[in-house]
């Protein structure tokens, strides 16, 4: 028997886009106990199970949440009875500009697989723009940092907030149960210095919020957690996807972005799926259209409710006309944000238009060459239900903070097609048109 515990970062994503920032390792879209057994035995040092919470009301999210942890639990000691000593890392990745159900999810993980003596909320996301110093989180608009209560995604009709400065926001979220004061600090001149003791001396599952201005900053800290968890301490994150960087110090990833041309299916041409609808994946959009031949259709949601079955049909034909004249073509649905009288009605509607969006996915032509899946929530529906996808393996990033996975050889309608997760709050305006431009690269 091995007595010395191996550390697996197991990150329970709220949605596919928390691999942004790592390579080679293993995307769950089913969590049963025998896949999560699979996940644990692989090479790779972390692993992502998409739950999807993030496009769930918090009562779902929950159910959700524990699922996993009962499964994971049940799979951890699964394997200690076969003598192999795994000790989890558990980090519940969400947002970098603070959307999501937090506390729900955290709580949940802490019943479940707890007692913490700690948790942590780290949403730094180098790549994307979004650093936090003194305690307030700010997304870098044209270089200049803006407190994320002052941007679009603090008015998300589910998940707005009113603070940047995060044991405000803490307080706010949690409903008072932990107060402002109550909430440790890790300042900028912590995590650059020794904070060892401190991390020892925690417990109780106490709140802690984590600044970060770059890379280096959450590799010291990340350094120093991993040693005060080999000395028996247990952590649970709320973090983006910068701490995984940290945590796991992987090489640079085995395929270059520039080389990624290589993966599309003979060279054919592909699709683009914009389900997204923030203000920069719209402007993505824009300039996707006016730069490049690729082919515009959109799904228009009025259309949608109307005849459903009448626009599915038009949508396929567009389809199968671009693949026949050797055309890209982007499909998207209506921009902007529709407004409902209630959270479930929005809620429900988004159910609706993601299995539209399956339904299409599952419908490509044989032929597609290549897949650009742009959104959250779009790209978990396409990879779970679209494409059903059991695991997928990460490729690497084509850009900074959009991630490539393929489907098996043995996929029975879509084998070894390439799929660019690209997240709706990630790159700049020509980013969407440089994705498009790398995958037809030849040679």
């Amino acid at each position: 028997m091995n007595d010395s515990p191996k550390t697996k970062i197991i990150a329970i994503d709220d949605d596919p886009t928390g691999c942004q920032t790592v390579h080679s390792c293993l995307l769950l879209t089913r969590w049963d106990v025998e896949t999560l057994v699979e996940a644990l035995n692989d090479e790779s040092p972390l692993f992502f199970v998409l739950s999807n919470t993030r496009g769930l009301d918090a009562v779902q999210a929950a159910a959700v949440t524990r699922e996993i942890c009962v499964n994971l639990r049940a799979a951890l000691d699964r394997l200690a009875g076969d003598g192999q000593s795994i000790r989890p890392l558990i980090v519940s990745r969400s947002d970098s500009t603070l959307r999501g159900h937090y506390p729900v999810e955290t709580d949940v993980i802490a019943e479940k697989l707890g007692p913490f003596d700690a948790h942590f909320l780290v949403p730094a996301f180098f790549e994307g723009g979004r650093i936090t110093r003194d305690g307030v989180h700010y997304l870098l608009v044209d270089g200049r940092p803006v407190p994320v209560n002052e941007t679009e995604f603090a008015r998300d009709s589910v998940f707005g907030y009113r603070h940047a400065f995060l044991p405000d926001y803490v307080a706010e979220k949690t409903g008072g149960r932990i107060r402002a004061d109550q909430v440790e600090r890790f300042g900028l001149d912590d995590v650059r210095g020794e904070i060892g003791a401190r991390l020892l001396s925690l417990n109780g599952n106490r709140c802690c919020v984590v600044d970060a201005e770059r890379q280096a900053d959450l590799d010291g800290f990340a350094r120093q957690v991993l040693a005060a968890v080999g000395e028996g301490k247990r952590f649970l994150f709320r973090s983006a996807a910068s701490l995984l960087t940290a945590f796991t110090a992987l090489p640079p990833q085995p395929v270059a972005a520039r080389s990624m041309s290589a993966y599309v299916r003979g060279g054919r041409p592909g699709v683009v799926l914009v389900g997204s609808h923030v203000a920069k994946s719209s402007r993505q959009l824009q300039t996707l259209i006016e730069t490049t031949d690729v082919v515009p259709v959109e799904i228009d949601l009025e259309h949608l409710v109307q005849d459903e079955a009448g626009l599915f049909d038009t949508i396929i034909d567009r389809l199968e006309t671009a693949q026949h004249e050797n055309r890209h073509l982007v499909l998207y649905t209506s921009r902007g944000e529709r407004q409902f009288p209630t959270t479930a009605e929005r809620l429900a509607f988004g159910e609706r238009v993601s299995g539209f969006l399956v339904r299409i996915v599952q419908n490509l032509s044989r032929e597609t060459g290549f897949l650009i899946s742009k959104g959250g929530i779009t790209s978990n529906d396409t990879l779970s239900r679209g494409l059903a996808l059991r695991t997928a393996r990460v490729l690497g990033q084509i850009l900074p903070g959009c991630p490539v996975v393929r489907c098996p050889a043995d996929h029975p309608r879509l084998p070894e097609l390439p799929v660019v997760i690209f997240p709706g709050n990630v790159g700049d305006d020509a980013s969407l048109a440089e994705i498009c431009r790398i995958l037809t690269l030849r040679g």
